[in-house]
């Protein structure tokens, strides 16, 4: 099945809150235990492109008490939202972030951090390469790297089940926009080419659930 774009903003408040509220509380535990297995004791400074509502970026604080988090969003609406979270929860406010900007080109906060991560962005973004550009140019050597994100189906069919399978009891804006996204993800070999035209050929892909995909690895030292 072709890839279908779909818009690269939630800048709609409604779909923000539909986003936020809904319930990711699986793969966004599995997305922490997945980092906590590739750097168990890990500190230092950590960039989340794509953040939304913040919620990986604040279970990984919790988790990891000596890591700093810049967490980046271009969608406002999500940002909001997750300073609004960030607000009950002043202990971690010294150590996370939220920061509006826009890939490829916008200026992080620091010039290399320690581990760069991302969670459901790659899809929304028109060109992917925009992504694997930013993790180059920001993670420093040896950095940890970790992006999840959908693999796009084989049919129509295929996604019209995923849907039913994972958000039937979800509205229906969220059940709209999990269609258009997995519609636009990739398929794992699709981001293998990606990673070699970017000159990240020594990260792994992965599937790691019947709708996720995983890239993973360290930057050469």
């Amino acid at each position: 099945m072709e890839r279908i774009p779909e818009p690269e903003l939630m800048d709609d408040e409604a779909q923000a809150r539909a986003y936020a509220e809904a319930d990711f509380s699986e793969p966004n535990a599995r997305f922490v235990e997945l980092f906590a297995k590739l750097a168990p004791d890990f500190a230092g400074d950590v960039l989340d492109l794509g953040c939304g509502p913040g919620d990986i970026a604040l279970r990984l604080a919790r988790r990891f008490p000596g890591a700093r988090f810049d967490a980046v969003d271009a969608s406002e609406a999500m940002l909001s939202l997750a300073r609004r979270v960030l607000e009950d929860e002043s202990d971690l406010a010294a150590r996370v972030g939220f920061l509006n900007a826009r890939i490829p080109g916008a200026r992080m906060p620091r010039p290399r951090y320690g581990a760069v991560i991302s969670n459901s962005l790659l899809h929304h973004l028109p060109d992917p390469g925009f992504l694997w550009k930013t993790v180059g140019e920001y993670a420093a050597p040896g950095a940890f790297i970790l992006v999840m994100d959908l693999i796009r189906p084989a049919s129509t069919e295929q996604t019209s089940e995923l849907v039913a399978r994972y958000a039937i009891d979800e509205p229906e804006i969220l059940r709209r926009d999990f269609y258009n996204s997995l519609l636009a993800a990739f398929e794992p070999a699709e981001v293998e080419v990606q990673l070699a035209e970017a000159g990240l050929e020594f990260l792994n892909v992965n599937p790691v659930s019947d709708r996720h995909l995983l890239v993973s690895g360290r930057m050469p030292n």
